[in-house]
């Protein structure tokens, strides 16, 4: 009688953290170089030095509303029963320079940002004016700089008016190009490596056969990462090969700032990731598993100096673990701030639904529909398996159950974590 066949080995996680000390080792990671770029094409890109302002902004005394720029003293008790009369000693537009002072009993006209005229100290508002031929009729007094925004009132010459580790926005450019600053140094987008690993994945225009799955992470987790401003280059789909994986592997990670691996990180026996990374010199398996559903089969090392990442490779799993924790590397090394880095793009209050249990010990992230009940957002749980893609593509977002909580009741408000 034959012997009976042992079943394979599987081999345990190890390493296995919590979320906060998985979240503590990503922040450990250094930002990576940085380059000198024209300011007009640095929006979505971080600072890697303060914008300290060369000058005052505005840079001269200005009118903040149309109308006629006075000595505020002149104006004093003046309304419509008794009006105060200036003569107007002509106007002031938009560019000009105020050459001529303005002495007591005289107004200039003033637009909008126009330049303040020397010994003018406030703007009567034209709505609270009339002309009289040469004269003006002042029918509402104002204070000294009411209606002005004086020189350096924006920005002082010298002040740090945005620091390093910022994600430069639209508006910003703006801001920084009427400080005259037409270039900024700032972080190089992080190139990233993706490498997908599986004998059953096959392309999308390939019918797969029984057993065979069309690729998805390659493809969700490479516009994922684009999106957190990072540069893709794309490996493909590597079989559940060591020398394949290991070969593919070290050029990746001679061309790019970080490795992201999809499937290969849980303990079945083609699961060859931890064994092919500690093949390299002075690697190192900073954690393999988190504490964390879906996505416990999460490996982050380190090799050749640069940060790899194994997310799972089932479709749910590997998007949420890029969400909570892949994106947040990518800014990193992108330059942003660690606080910054793990902020939600957009959160909403909801009402739960119905109860969702959880297992002490786990932080559990549940995907939600959220949608308007008699004026309130009440967010749905979608229960679903980690390989149901289009359970997360229906769902709006996450709801994050803490590690030693049981679950959540119906009723209770919860932070949701918006797509």
């Amino acid at each position: 009688m034959p012997r009976a066949q042992s079943a394979p080995r599987v081999r345990p996680f190890f390493k296995v953290v919590s979320t906060d000390e998985a979240r503590a080792r990503i922040r450990e990671t250094d930002p990576i170089s940085s380059e000198s770029i024209a300011t007009r094409d640095a929006s979505g890109r971080v600072l890697a030095r303060d914008i300290v302002a060369p000058i005052d902004m505005p840079h001269f005394d200005r009118a903040n509303m149309d109308g006629f720029a006075v000595v505020a003293s002149d104006t004093f008790g003046a309304s419509s029963g008794t009006p105060a009369y200036l003569e107007i000693l002509g106007s002031v537009e938009m560019g000009q320079t105020a050459r001529k002072r303005l002495s007591k009993g005289k107004a200039f006209r003033v637009a909008t940002g126009a330049m303040l005229p020397p010994g003018a100290d406030a703007v009567v508002m034209v709505e609270h004016t009339d002309e009289v031929g040469e004269l003006v009729e002042i029918h509402k007094g104002v204070s000294p700089w009411q209606h002005v925004l004086r020189a350096g009132e924006d920005v002082e010459k010298g002040t740090t008016v945005m620091a390093a580790g910022r994600r430069l926005r639209p508006r910003d450019i703006g801001a920084l190009t009427g400080l005259g600053i037409t270039r900024v140094r700032v972080h190089r987008r992080p190139r990233i490596g993706l490498i997908s690993t599986g004998d059953e994945i096959v392309p999308p225009e390939r019918k797969p056969r029984p057993g065979q799955v069309r690729n998805v992470n390659q493809f969700s987790l490479a516009a994922m990462a684009e999106s957190v401003g990072a540069d893709v280059v794309d490996y493909g789909v590597i079989n559940d090969a060591a020398g394949d994986l290991a070969k593919t592997l070290s050029k990746s990670l001679r061309s790019e700032d970080v490795v992201f691996l999809s499937g290969g990180s849980s303990v079945g026996v083609k699961d060859l990731t931890t064994d092919v990374i500690m093949s390299f010199p002075n690697s190192e398996i900073v954690f393999h598993g988190i504490s964390v559903a879906p996505g416990k089969p999460t490996i982050l090392a380190r090799a050749k100096g640069k940060p790899i990442v194994g997310l799972p490779g089932h479709p749910v799993s590997a998007l949420v673990i890029f969400d909570l924790f892949g994106a947040p590397l990518l800014r990193i090394l992108g330059g942003e701030g660690a606080a910054d880095a793990f902020q939600p793009a957009q959160t909403t209050r909801a009402v739960l639904a119905q109860n969702v249990a959880s297992k002490p010990g786990r932080e559990d992230y549940i995907r939600v529909k959220l949608e308007q009940v008699d004026g309130r957002s009440v967010a749905t749980p979608m229960p679903g398996k980690s390989g149901a893609i289009f359970n997360l593509v229906a769902a709006d977002g996450l709801v994050r159950v803490p590690a030693n909580a049981e679950g959540i009741d119906e009723g209770s408000e919860v932070d949701v974590i918006r797509f």
